[in-house]
């Protein structure tokens, strides 16, 4: 009996042995098949696994043979691609371009260039930036960069929101300031030359079509277009500088419903803004004015046209009103050319992704119009030659010296009843009457002036 049991037993032991040698050879052959299709796959460029992440392939995309071929392209001493092709692609000079990227780096340390965890160089500020450019200035998907700047859809749409965070950060404060002293003296001057004593710039809004909007907010988002969109109120100088940029109202409200939630007399309410006096046919004003349409109201703070101008000096008011109003009309029109995302349909889905990439653009727009634009100096007898080539977009000729304004800035301590009288001063219809019929007197007896001159 013992002998039987012990032959049973050593019988279910080697058929145990057997299986385990039979699923160790399976198992090894299987480590085999997996490991010769692993060899396989990487000899064809693909990953068995497809990546990190399940569902996601990997790309070899040679990021520092990119790089290589962009510097060669454009930043070397002597690039593949001169300078004006510089210009139309990245909008803006070479030079200008440098200092925003050295200023970025410094910023944040997300645009340095890294070495990865397999000693592999990363991307490089250049690529970058690069691609943010292209996304801003070509209005492209971001899945459009990555065949020459060598960034996934994912990253070129986080890049492109890091960007934006830096340049707001770093050039915010600088390029969407409002007017100071030296800067209103500039306006004004330019101002009174032009037959508008007082003026500082013009106002108008502008809608930018919210494509992925909510569902829920299409509604509210809805203009006249029956398409969601996103209202930016701005003023605009002679330059096309914008010196007031409010960005994120819904696109149902009209330029009323706008101003009302704008913050564009803040400072003058609470006795921030710098005061400064002129006159006008023999009167004396010590608010300056915008030039608006029809819509706005009458404050003494707007200066509108005449619909149905019946008399010879109110059709020469209105046609010169009209001219220098076109200063907001051409700095959006510049804005929605130079950088092409604005213009078409915005695909973020945040409103703050908006409002972050409105002000990048119009920041960067200001430094351009800074880089670029050429004014003659009042005392300077030069000529400018017109065939000589320049990177300027216009020239101011013909500014004629003025006597100087003189300011008071005050920051007193702001009380209700000082706060409700400034906010009238502002709102006063009647003194915006007076000084619409001033400045028609004014600029016919400044035409008649001219008119005698060249006459002579």
């Amino acid at each position: 009996m013992g002998d039987r049991r012990r032959r049973s037993m050593a019988m279910q032991m080697a058929q145990y042995q057997a299986r385990m040698e039979i699923e160790d050879a399976e198992l090894f052959n299987a480590e085999v098949e997996l490991f010769n299709s692993f060899m396989q796959s990487e000899h064809n460029g693909e990953s068995s696994h497809r990546g990190s992440v399940t569902g996601r392939s990997y790309v070899q995309r040679d990021r520092e043979e990119c790089h290589d071929r962009m510097m060669k392209d454009y930043f070397i001493e002597r690039p593949r691609f001169h300078a004006h092709d510089f210009r139309r692609r990245f909008r803006m000079r070479r030079e200008l371009f440098e200092s925003i990227l050295n200023a970025v780096v410094n910023h944040d340390q997300y645009f340095e260039r890294r070495v990865d965890a397999t000693g592999r160089q990363g991307l490089s500020p250049h690529q970058k930036l690069t691609s943010a450019f292209r996304m801003l200035a070509n209005g492209c998907s971001a899945d459009s960069t990555d065949e020459y700047c060598r960034l996934a859809e994912s990253t070129a749409i986080e890049n492109l929101k890091r960007f934006c965070k830096a340049i707001e950060g770093i050039y915010g404060a600088t390029y969407l300031r409002n007017p100071n002293r030296a800067d209103l003296k500039r306006l004004l001057r330019k101002a009174e030359k032009r037959g508008f004593p007082g003026m500082i710039g013009s106002l108008d809004c502008m809608h930018w079509e919210w494509k992925n909007c909510p569902t829920g907010w299409a509604g509210q988002f809805k203009g006249r277009h029956d398409k969601p969109t996103i209202v930016l109120e701005a003023v605009a100088s002679y330059d096309t500088w914008i010196w007031h940029a409010f960005f994120g109202a819904p696109g149902s409200n009209n330029d009323i419903n706008v101003l009302w939630s704008s913050p564009l007399f803040d400072n003058v309410v609470n006795g921030w803004a710098p005061e400064f006096r002129y006159k006008v046919n023999g009167n004396r004003y010590e608010l300056g004015y915008y030039l608006t349409d029809g819509i706005y109201p009458s404050w003494s703070t707007f200066v509108k046209s005449f619909s149905h101008p019946d008399s010879a000096k109110k059709k020469l008011y209105s046609q010169r009103q009209e001219s220098y109003r076109k200063d907001v009309e051409r700095a959006f029109g510049i804005l929605q050319a130079r950088w092409a995302i604005v213009r078409g349909p915005a695909r973020f889905w945040q409103s703050e992704d908006l409002h972050s990439i409105m002000m990048t653009c119009i920041i960067l727009h200001n430094m351009i119009v800074e880089d670029e634009y050429i004014e003659i100096e009042e005392d300077s007898d030069e000529d400018v030659d017109d065939d000589q080539p320049t990177h300027a977009r216009a020239i101011a000729r013909d500014v004629e010296y003025l006597a100087p304004t003189t300011y008071e800035t005050r920051q007193d301590r702001v009380t209700l009843s000082e706060y409700m009288r400034r906010l009238n001063r502002i709102q006063a219809p009647q003194c915006h009457d007076t000084l619409r019929k001033d400045l028609v007197e004014h600029v016919w007896r400044r035409e008649d002036l001219f008119e005698q001159i060249h006459r002579f």
